[in-house]
């Protein structure tokens, strides 16, 4: 049972050959669309190289951050974590339906997204959904993946599968509620309920240029989620910021970044304890793994600040049942449209010029 994973090769997982018969619908698959990333050390810089490609980026950059690889033999964790989310959302379907194939592909890294659309449409697959593991709109986290499925899908040709994104997820109360379990337990590891008057909630996530978050709901976005989850935790100190600054330093950034905040935390000498909440990321990598739990860390215990990480989504139950939820959208048109908060659920298509 769910024993062919294999990163090497397009996959179609089931629990029962049976169970890949779809319900009647008008879509016959879905597809686990994620970023990717290296799995040994012979991967590290092909796999950067696809990541900037077609980007003036030096190639001294390019080693640097490939040095973020080597405390963990040159392994991401995000296709382990992707793979265990794809059994996942294969056992969510197989129990509750509807019964379609799911599919895992990346941008950037073997499942390469082109090899599975052509192992879909030797499948037969049609019209699929695309669960894109991004919660937020922005370009990199939908709009370039929107480019990317047009692109492989003309590189296959007229009978490739059509690909339709599931909507942005960010007030789902299936998204909010597994992020507030996460915090929660970091917020009891750092210290018990009722002793938490000296400790921060802070909220981080990918930082993108200020142009281009111009044109996209990133920010709004994110910091209804983060109230969403603070509201649930009864927690009223919290910040957002941000981390994974690049490109030359003329272009200006989302802020504030994580580091400057905690060293002004630090010196204003309010806050002992601080708990990072990466509420931006769906799945451990090595932006989280070496970015936070090495260097974010050795900068609170320079700063006498103590921290304690919060997971990420990844494979909660809730938020398995979530992506089932959206499908359902997708499938029956009186199934509900769940949203918390005051902004209500992100359309199926994104509003036209959203994201540049």
């Amino acid at each position: 049972m769910n024993d062919n994973v294999n990163s090497a090769r397009p996959l179609s997982l089931s629990s029962h050959p049976s169970s890949l018969i779809p319900d009647p619908s008008s879509f016959d698959g879905l597809l686990l669309l994620s970023y990717g990333g290296p799995e040994g050390p012979d991967d590290v810089m092909p796999f950067l190289e696809n990541v900037v490609r077609g980007k003036n980026v030096p190639r001294a950059r390019l080693l640097e951050v490939a040095r973020h690889y080597e405390p963990f033999g040159g392994v991401s964790p995000i296709n382990a974590q992707n793979r265990s989310l794809l059994v996942a959302l294969v056992d969510e379907l197989n129990a509750h339906g509807p019964r379609l194939p799911v599919y895992w592909a990346n941008r950037n890294w073997h499942p390469l997204l082109p090899d599975v659309l052509r192992q879909m449409t030797e499948d037969g697959v049609e019209r699929a959904l695309a669960l894109v593991t991004s919660a937020f709109g922005s370009y990199p986290g939908c709009r370039q993946y929107q480019e990317d499925i047009q692109r492989a899908r003309q590189e296959i040709g007229p009978e490739a599968p059509r690909i339709e994104k599931l909507r942005l997820f960010y007030n789902h109360p299936g998204f909010i509620e597994a992020m507030t379990d996460r915090v929660w337990d970091a917020l009891e590891q750092c210290a018990p309920q009722g002793q938490r008057q000296e400790v921060r909630l802070i909220f981080t996530a990918h930082s993108i240029p200020v142009a281009m978050a111009a044109s996209a709901p990133y920010e709004s976005q994110l910091r209804e989620a983060c109230r969403l989850v603070a509201e649930r935790l009864k927690v009223d100190a919290w910040d957002l910021v941000y981390q994974n600054r690049s490109g030359p330093p003329s272009a200006p950034w989302l802020v504030p970044d994580i580091r400057d905040h905690l060293r002004l935390l630090a010196a204003a000498g309010e806050v002992r304890s601080a708990v990072i909440a990466p509420i931006g990321f769906l799945s451990e990598h090595v932006e989280i793994v070496y970015d936070l739990d090495i260097e974010v860390q050795a900068l609170c215990d320079d700063l006498g600040l103590s921290m304690v990480r919060s997971g990420v989504v990844g494979c909660h139950p809730r938020f398995v049942r979530m992506v089932r939820e959206l499908v359902m959208e997708r499938l029956d048109e009186s199934a509900p449209r769940l949203a918390v908060g005051s902004h209500g659920p992100w359309p199926d298509q994104c509003p036209a010029g959203c994201c540049r």
